[in-house]
């Protein structure tokens, strides 16, 4: 379990008194109980009411919530209300405000806009989060402290600038270190004194490109962006540490966003007591890329379930194409969610807004304001099979034999590089190998480059682009131990300072993989080459397409399985494998067609006995947690037809139903199962 504080599915959402007259509140509360809410979130963007200036705070509308919400027995997600500063503070105190990446000031207005390292706003913040603390810490029904929202700014001030060097000084020591890791003698840039350290933007080292930030030194833009990630986090650690020497029994979170590549989440994890992220999928997102961002927040930290703190039960307000979630939609994602981790389901928003952005942007209240709507009743039928599950599912959690490694250094590195191809995307290609793994349901954590490898069988590293200290040697040692590395073109290549690794590629790889990398062909978009098999390897015979970059490579003791079909590398090796100690490291040479990498990664899953629960037919997801001497196997169909399930000779409960499962399992248009038995 994550915390006595979570004894059940935690089922609500942020909710916004302040906006109403207190006329409101009580019906509210009424309509809360008839949709199963358990807890809301208040008051995330209060800062402006809770402290109308600079020496008065006002806490009595909050008490007044506080108390109503406790005479109904919610329990409360407190937030601090620090992602909006007020009005008069940045009026008062213009350093707070930020400069963006074309050096502009920015004026008072938005949200999340203030500059990181304003020692003003951490002042400010932290008296706030404090004060909170102090007045709520004996408050009966308080379940989870809510920092800020949605942290995400960069700033390109002086005070910032000024802040970087000094994290730049203790990073690196000396100013002949930072020439050494930024290799400052590339077009005459080396600094002599730490003052002449500046900021990268758009008034020096960057520019955009069709939409992608671009710049001339990568080791400095690098280190500009894990910079500006630890600026934000200090904001949030330091509204930690005020909360937790008050109550210190209480979780803290805040509220991420999935992929967001401003911020290491990694680094992030390791400072919050439980996760939690925010879903907004469009309706044409693939249900894998949904699936892949749930077991990222769940990898976080280390298997840990996690929170959903916000999804919408009808519409965003914010993209392109708002469409509604279709009947069953909501219900289906979010059983989801909890079936990759999550202990709570949560919505933005209770009711409707009536102004300003998100007026249109889905409630379970609707502008209707009464509950005989269809979201409302999709909400109310959730809310009572939650209930109904009890803690049956708290704290339960995966088991994962396959995993795939994430990072955001080597993320920003990737897209940061001046080449080899535009079309090369970090992220797209972890999507890439994680759908093919979710199509054939098999489970897989997201992991860090520090996580521990020791529970897994199979490895795979999409573009390992950057090879930090250390990683080389850890799957080495996963790799003689018997486990199976997967890795791809464009790995190898760098440090963690973007310095490349002389004597060929794949760098600190090449023992390991048992290759040698000479020159990388970047094809245009319209141009193809084949991946031509040499051996049968499960299914895979025959030639598969492939495009985008093309390694070109020596063997160093591993083998070809197979090789390129034309241009005039043709018949050089396109995927290779290396026995190495007890286990094999696979290199794909090439950016495949996803048939390749369906019948390639069966095979090597297949080989491990790695494979899903149960035989499903497609566009079905299979999960499973554990807890205990307890399997739940979540069966979720995301057809828009009915689907039937060979349950073989295994007999459950189900959950949702009550029902006993057996021989066939018949499951409706994006309905859901969750199936229990003894292990």
């Amino acid at each position: 379990m994550l915390n006595p504080n979570f004894p059940v599915i935690y089922y609500g959402g942020d909710y916004n008194p302040d906006q109403w007259p207190e006329v409101i509140w009580k019906e509210d509360m009424r309509m809360f109980k008839a949709a199963g809410i358990n807890i809301v979130t208040l008051p995330v963007f209060s800062w402006a009411k809770l402290q109308p200036s600079e020496e008065v705070y006002d806490f009595e509308w909050l008490d007044k919530v506080m108390d109503l919400v406790a005479q109904n027995e919610i329990k409360v997600c407190l937030a601090t209300s620090t992602a909006a500063q007020p009005a008069w503070m940045s009026k008062k105190y213009p350093d707070i405000l930020p400069v963006d990446i074309n050096g502009h000031k920015r004026a008072h207005g938005g949200r999340v806009n203030f500059c990181p390292n304003s020692s003003v706003y951490r002042r400010f913040s932290t008296a706030l989060a404090k004060k909170l603390a102090e007045r709520y810490k004996d408050y009966p029904g308080l379940a989870v402290w809510h920092i800020a929202n949605e942290y995400g700014n960069y700033c390109y001030c002086e005070n910032c600038a000024a802040s970087f060097r000094a994290w730049v000084k203790q990073r690196y020591g000396t100013i002949e270190e930072v020439n050494r890791r930024w290799n400052m003698s590339f077009w005459g840039h080396t600094i002599y004194d730490w003052d002449e350290i500046v900021a990268p933007s758009h008034l020096n080292e960057m520019w955009l490109d069709n939409g992608r930030q671009c710049t001339n030194f990568q080791g400095i833009a690098l280190d500009y962006n894990r910079f500006m990630s630890d600026s934000s986090l200090q904001c949030y650690k330091a509204e930690y540490e005020a909360i937790k020497e008050i109550t210190p029994d209480i979780p803290v979170t805040t509220n991420l966003m999935g992929t967001f590549k401003p911020l290491d989440y990694f680094k992030w994890a390791r400072c919050m007591d439980v996760v939690s992220w925010d879903n907004y999928p469009s309706a044409v997102e693939p249900v894998s890329n949904v699936a892949m961002r749930h077991d990222l927040m769940r990898g976080l930290k280390d298997g840990q379930p996690f929170m959903l703190m916000e999804q919408t039960p009808s519409q965003q307000n914010w993209q392109q194409y708002n469409s509604l979630k279709r009947p069953g939609v909501m219900r289906l994602w979010s059983y989801q969610a909890v079936a990759h981790g999550a202990d709570s389901v949560m919505f933005f928003q209770l009711r409707r807004s009536f102004g300003a952005c998100e007026k249109y942007h889905g409630a379970v209240i609707a502008h209707a304001g009464h509950e005989n709507t269809r979201v409302f009743n999709e909400c109310a039928k959730l809310g009572a099979e939650l209930k109904a599950l009890g803690d049956k599912l708290i704290g339960s959690t995966a088991r994962s034999k396959a995993a795939i490694m994430f990072d955001w250094d080597n993320w920003w590195a990737v897209e940061f590089s001046s080449g080899p191809s535009i079309r090369l995307k970090y992220l797209e290609q972890v999507e890439k190998y994680y759908r093919c793994l979710h199509s054939m349901n098999i489970s897989i954590d997201m992991i860090g480059i520090e996580s521990d490898l020791s529970a897994y069988e199979v490895v795979i590293a999409p573009v390992l682009y950057m090879v930090k200290p250390g990683t080389a040697k850890r799957l080495e040692s996963f790799v003689e131990a018997g486990g199976v590395f997967i890795t791809t073109f464009f790995s190898g290549i760098v440090n963690e300072n973007d310095l490349v690794t002389l004597g060929g590629y794949p760098g600190e790889l090449r023992k390991l993989l048992g290759i040698w990398v000479e020159e990388i062909d970047a094809l245009f978009p319209e141009a193809k080459n084949s991946i031509v098999i040499k051996e049968e390897l499960g299914t895979m015979k025959g030639t598969y397409s492939c495009g985008m970059l093309c390694d070109l490579m020596h063997l160093e003791g591993a083998r070809e399985l197979a090789v390129y079909g034309s241009d005039f590398y043709a018949g050089r090796p396109a995927l290779t494998e290396n026995l190495y100690g007890d286990g094999r490291a696979y290199y794909i040479a090439s950016d495949p067609e996803e048939d390749f990498l369906k019948d390639f990664i069966g095979y090597i899953c297949g080989a491990g006995d790695i494979g899903a629960a149960l035989d499903v037919p497609e566009n079905v997801e299979l999960t499973q947690r554990f807890k205990e001497n307890k399997e739940f196997t979540f069966v979720l169909n995301h057809n828009d037809f009915a689907v039937d399930i060979n349950l073989g000779s295994g007999c459950f409960s189900e959950l949702i139903t009550g029902k006993t499962a057996q021989i066939m399992l018949s499951i409706e248009p994006k309905g859901v199962a969750i199936l229990e038995r003894e292990i």
